[in-house]
């Protein structure tokens, strides 16, 4: 090819390189995340191809030396040494389906970055990237803005990081264009992705984009030349640290509640009382507390998981009940040091401070104005503070790279050589096709491809289960676990986590056949375990399956004492890798009442109540366990505090709940009276004679509104005990009146 035809065909192929983040195919599992990885991917992969083939036949365009590039090269070396001597080099190198963030697709941005910087070459190559980039955001923002928060991205966390660049990329285009009346067309995508931060409400990305403005008026009025433009700016910078300072400190409250609603969400997102922020505290006291167990490689790319589990503090539940298991630090700094180790954090940072250095040497170079510098800075500034509170995704690995190579390509521009005239098809060139050609298409098939098959296999598995045809369910995941992918652990873990959640399912088949689908389950989660047996969920997901197998195999002595060790054996590894998750006491615990050993069962239970009092789940579980071995007095005191803490929602089924609500009548314990019978309306929503219950307990408590609210679903349910309802109301009106 000539020198025009691979210039078009690549700068084409970057351009092309931001389309899949509008791409989710619904029969992919984790469709927001691998219908964009996996295409990218294969984009890359080809353009790499040809790119190697390009740089051989006309060196003259190969890449100069750049600290930046040193910077990411060495970054993605200290990721692969850390894959090497960690924990869990499948997690860390090829990564999992629900981040894709394994070293071997982060290395595809970084060619991305190579191509770019090879090939864009002029102003108008970077103009129309921009361009495309804010386009494309638009339309992220507008189905953000009209449908769900998180629109195709996934996860508002990622849309707000991704905005963030493509509004810093219309400041930047409204500051270069030349053409004053254009220029202005370029500040319409503000609002827009304005609403669309509103809407995906994240609290870093606004800090960060709040902390952005402030820098930049630091930046433009300290270098702008202008005495008056000078002032105004350094004036607005004083002004608006003097504020932030003010409501953050003193008087955060009033800025909160009242109507200026991206100025609120930035104080909150500064609010260090918030549950979020306890929680987040909480993992980064974990990644201190691991970083000298490994300091200088870390514990493996992307295996923050690890160190989260093993310094897991039973104070987190005090402060949400979901998401407990963190697989990233949520600030990316904290993250890379305790993955990839000091290597790992000095190269990243290494990245940035080379990109201080040449935005600097260009400014003082006279190569970009002051007003380019700031914008600059100020981007990278607000992407650099929110990654304090989460962590980089595609589309901001995307973002990022496009900004990194427009830097180097502002310090470079001068430097080019005048492209040579084109030369004749040559052997190395040939060579150089081939040789990366057939490279990159087995990388396409083996890595892509096959995982692609494996993906859309696991979700036929799915709606097999869906459809309620258990053996369908098995059939299609040995299909889909055929193609022997990289990728195969999350399939893995969709079927282990089907067996284990479902063993009512499990009870129609024979016990034959059960068994052989629990062994199956075994089998892949025993797979899973050797990747890294220090990994505490598949540890516990595996006793699990293994104590149903024993339940099954009670009639057959050396079957059971076979599976039931087993699960003794990883239950206790799985609570040795976090010691302070309180749930896996609770499937011990259940491995204990399977082997008929009550005193440990109880001991266990016990041990993981006082690992935090306030969790009511373990009172709840303790309770239900102490009447199940028929100790009443202890079993009603334990869940008396389950349901004073909050965990009625935990009961069920209804019979179990009416076995309390007829224990605590008599005692007149209203307050459990009132959760009780409004878990009952929860597990039987359409029986009225609950609500009519409910409604005398609220009027018992003084609860008048509630009563007559809870009185009238009554009636929507049973129209014809119109008398009675009508009646209570006007009595409990006639109350609420005496009581006013």
């Amino acid at each position: 090819m000539n020198q025009k035809m691979y210039l078009t065909i690549l700068r084409v192929g970057v351009y092309c390189s931001l389309i899949p983040i509008f791409f989710v195919f619904k029969n992919l599992l984790f469709p927001f995340i691998t219908s964009k990885q996996l295409p990218f991917n294969i984009i890359v992969e080809v353009l790499f191809a040809i790119w190697i083939g390009f740089i051989v036949k006309y060196p003259e365009y190969r890449p100069k030396m750049s600290w930046i590039t040193l910077g990411l090269g060495g970054f993605m070396a200290a990721m692969t040494i850390s894959s090497i001597v960690g924990v869990d080099f499948n997690l860390s190198f090829w990564g999992d389906v629900e981040r894709m963030l394994g070293v071997f697709h982060i290395i595809h941005f970084f060619l991305l970055y190579l191509i770019m910087i090879t090939v864009f070459r002029e102003w108008k190559e970077w103009k129309i990237l921009f361009i495309l980039s804010i386009v494309f955001s638009m339309f992220i923002s507008f189905y953000s803005i009209s449908t769900i928060p998180y629109s195709t991205i996934g996860n508002t966390a990622y849309v707000s990081g991704y905005l963030i660049f493509n509004i810093y990329f219309a400041i930047l285009l409204f500051a270069k264009e030349e053409n004053k009346g254009l220029r202005w067309i370029y500040l319409i995508a503000l609002p827009i992705q304005l609403m669309a931060m509103r809407e995906a409400n994240t609290s870093g990305a606004f800090v960060g984009l709040g902390f952005s403005v402030i820098v930049f008026t630091f930046l433009y009025g300290a270098l702008h030349k202008n005495k008056k433009i000078k002032i105004a700016f350094l004036t607005c910078f004083f002004i608006l640290s003097a504020f932030t300072g003010y409501t953050f400190l003193i008087n955060r409250e009033n800025v909160v509640t009242n109507n200026v609603k991206i100025l609120g969400r930035i104080v909150r997102g500064l609010d260090l009382k918030k549950d979020t922020f306890q929680t987040r505290l909480i993992s980064w006291r974990a990644a201190i507390k691991d970083f000298k167990e490994h300091p200088i490689t870390g514990t493996g790319h992307g295996n923050y998981a690890i160190t989260f589990d093993k310094y897991f503090d039973p104070s987190f539940y005090n402060y949400t009940r979901r998401e407990t298991y963190f697989d990233r630090a949520h600030n990316n700094v904290i993250d890379i040091a305790t993955t990839s180790g000091l290597v790992g954090l000095i190269t990243y940072l290494t990245i940035f401070g080379s990109v201080a250095y040449y935005l600097m040497r260009v400014l003082y170079e006279k190569k970009i104005s002051v007003i380019e510098f700031s914008i600059i800075t100020s981007l990278l500034t607000a992407y650099f503070v929110q990654n304090l509170a989460v962590f980089d995704s595609f589309v901001t690995y995307l973002s990022l790279m496009a900004v990194l190579s427009y830097i180097y390509w502002l310090d470079k521009n001068h430097e080019y050589e005048t492209p040579v005239k084109d030369r004749a098809l040559e052997n190395k060139e040939i060579y150089a096709l081939a040789g990366a050609g057939l490279l990159m298409l087995l990388i396409i098939f083996q890595y892509n491809v096959k995982p692609w098959k494996m993906l859309i296999g696991t979700i036929d598995g799915q709606r097999a289960w869906a459809s309620g045809n258990l053996e369908a369910t098995t059939d299609e995941y040995k299909k889909a676990l055929s193609h022997e992918t990289v990728l195969d652990r999350d399939s893995r873990t969709s079927y282990i986590r089907i067996m284990s959640g479902n063993p009512s399912q499990l009870r129609q088949m024979s016990k034959e056949n059960a068994i052989k689908t629990l062994d199956y389950a075994i089998e892949l989660a025993d797979i899973n375990v050797k990747f890294n047996p220090g990994d505490s969920m598949n540890q516990m997901m595996l006793a699990q399956l293994l104590n149903m197998a024993a339940s099954y195999s009670k009639d057959n002595q050396e079957k059971f004492e076979y599976y039931s060790q087993r699960a003794l054996e990883a239950i206790n590894k799985s609570i040795e890798a976090s010691p302070g998750r309180v749930p896996i006491y609770f499937q011990k615990a259940q491995i204990y009442i399977t082997r008929g050993e009550k005193e440990k069962t109880l001991e266990t239970l016990k041990y993981a109540v006082g690992l935090n009092d306030d969790y009511y789940d373990s009172h709840c579980h303790y309770g239900r366990t102490l009447l199940f071995y028929g100790d009443k007095e202890d079993g009603y005191a334990a869940i008396g505090k389950c349901i004073d803490k909050g965990g009625a929602e935990l009961l069920a089924p209804a019979g179990f709940v009416k076995g309390f609500i007829d224990y605590y009548t008599p005692l007149e314990d209203w307050q459990k009276l009132t959760r009780l019978w409004t878990r009952m309306t929860n597990l039987e929503p359409n029986k009225y004679e609950h609500r009519i219950e409910l409604a005398k307990v609220y009027e018992k408590t003084g609860k008048y509104d509630l009563a007559i609210a809870a009185a009238e679903k009554a009636l929507e349910l049973n129209p014809t005990i119109s008398d009675y309802v009508n009646d209570f109301i006007v009595k409990v009106e006639e109350m609420k009146a005496d009581n006013l």
